[in-house]
């Protein structure tokens, strides 16, 4: 797995490249927003996933991030930085990000990030979905939990495909409300909210962890059994 980290501050992103060689990932680094063109360009296809500052001196980082979704759709980027309001957030992830994480950041949530981040772009073509002990059938619209059948809604089986589709990932009631029901409702409607409860009482089970969080004041997200006890 070949990451391409885009980080002007040479202390960080030495600290980013040693870790990440660490585990296993080959790496490049671009000290501005130009030479990150300029190396992705370069690695094609054979680059993984991009992990982007967005301050950068130069090209700025969303300057970087709309070039990489125009000419890369497919390439997975986790934005990079010490903004951290929820704003800023919303923006990079409407951009295309797949993620969003803040400075200072612990080296092994960044690392679980990127695996989930990755896990999510090889099941982009599959026809199951999985996250955890959850399966999700994109052909006959069924879900699975520890082997228990879960039959969906339409609506609510788009709402679900979309959150397992970003794991971790705090998706906000515009954005459900986009890209499930393409603008069909107002909205100030509580609709998402209807929806997301009809998905929590179908998908939890006595003894299990809950899979559906919310995000106070930002949205909701979906997280694997063994990380839903840490939100």
């Amino acid at each position: 797995m070949s990451v391409l980290i885009v980080e002007d501050d040479a202390r960080i992103a030495s600290f980013l490249g040693k870790g990440l060689k660490a585990e296993g990932y080959a790496t490049l680094t671009a000290g501005d927003g130009d030479e990150a063109i300029v190396l992705g360009e370069a690695a094609g296809e054979g680059l993984d996933l991009v992990l982007l500052d967005l301050g950068l001196p130069g090209t700025d980082g969303r300057t970087v991030l709309r070039v990489f979704r125009e000419r890369y759709p497919a390439l997975p980027v986790i934005i990079l930085t010490a903004r951290d309001d929820l704003e800023a957030k919303i923006q990079g992830l409407d951009a295309g990000a797949a993620d969003y994480v803040t400075k200072p950041f612990h080296f092994e949530e960044l690392l679980a990030r990127i695996r989930a981040t990755l896990r999510a772009r090889d099941q982009s073509s599959s026809s199951v979905l999985t996250v955890g002990d959850l399966r999700l059938d994109l052909l006959t619209k069924v879900a699975w939990r520890a082997g228990r059948r879960i039959d969906l809604a339409p609506r609510e089986w788009a709402v679900l495909e979309l959150l397992m589709r970003h794991p971790h990932q705090v998706l906000s009631r515009a954005q459900i409300l986009d890209r499930v029901w393409e603008y069909d409702f107002d909205p100030g409607s509580n609709i998402v909210d209807v929806y997301v409860g009809y998905l929590r009482r179908k998908l939890n089970s006595p003894g299990s962890p809950p899979l559906l969080q919310t995000v106070r004041g930002a949205g909701y997200r979906l997280v694997p059994p063994e990380a839903a006890g840490e939100g």
